[in-house]
């Protein structure tokens, strides 16, 4: 694992550090994003609403960081950021059961599991094992909405 240890020690000192949040002092996640579109985000207080049309969110669920398959998810996702940039992913992590987080909650899963949230909020994909990034960039650009943003991008060229 290269990046998500760094990552995931950073946040959790700042969660540390500022206490719990309140939810008018709570970051803006979409800003978050914007600013740093590789950033690996924790699902505790993050709502899949705020990046309707905005972003296609990747979750990642485990019940422990620990998970072989949930590292081996994040290595995957790691290597190859440039291509989830490109497509407007995020990528969400949860691997705490026992907080409940919204995003847990709405999606349900059972012990690994790798969610892809297309821009309008669905749910397009389910797997109980990791996805390599080229299989996820495929599922993407095959979305009529990513077909349209590439249209588009080739109209403007």
């Amino acid at each position: 694992m290269r990046a998500f240890p760094f990552v995931f020690t950073v946040l959790a000192a700042a969660l540390a550090a500022t206490g719990p949040a309140r939810p008018d002092d709570a970051p803006d996640p979409v800003a978050a994003w914007q600013a740093d579109p590789t950033a690996i985000v924790d699902a505790a207080g993050i709502d899949l609403e705020a990046f309707r049309w905005i972003a296609r969110p990747i979750v990642v669920f485990a019940d422990t960081p620990a998970d072989p398959r949930f590292r081996e998810q994040v290595d995957l996702l790691t290597s190859r950021p440039g291509e989830l940039v490109e497509r407007d992913v995020i990528v969400i992590v949860d691997t705490d059961p026992a907080g409940r987080s919204a995003v847990r909650q709405k999606l349900r899963p059972r012990g690994f599991m790798l969610a892809l949230i297309g821009k309008d909020g669905g749910v397009k994909l389910r797997k109980p094992f990791p996805w390599d990034v080229r299989e996820l960039s495929r599922s993407i650009d095959k979305m009529p909405l990513r077909q349209d943003e590439l249209r588009a991008r080739r109209a403007a060229e």
